[in-house]
């Protein structure tokens, strides 16, 4: 994801982030200056959704605005619907049914 409260705010002429803290203030949204510098500076790991809501009312902005999709498995090389495994194979997404015992049919169990 790539966030842009940079350019967001920018659009609302804030250009620091006292003056963001303050444009939060307005809408009763009260974080310490360290969390909006945090913001500010680097792309958020994690964000509340109450807390992404009130960014949104202080900048009058959509989460769509804030946050834009990057592809990720294009960049990698992989076709869209494979993934990477954590042991580094490439493959599709979804699980793949192999056949039963080497594709012949089981026999009936005894009566």
């Amino acid at each position: 994801m790539k966030w842009n409260l940079r350019w967001v705010a920018a659009r609302r002429d804030i250009w620091r982030p006292t003056q963001l803290q303050a444009a939060f203030a307005e809408v009763g949204f009260h974080p310490s200056l360290s969390k909006v510098a945090a913001l500010w500076s680097n792309k958020p790991i994690t964000v509340r959704l109450d807390d992404l809501d009130k960014i949104c009312t202080a900048l009058g902005c959509t989460v769509a605005d804030l946050m834009e999709a990057e592809p990720v498995a294009s960049a990698a090389g992989r076709e869209p619907g494979e993934i990477q495994t954590a042991s580094g194979d490439v493959g599709p997404a979804r699980p793949v049914p192999r056949p039963a015992s080497g594709g012949q049919r089981r026999a009936l169990p005894p009566n």
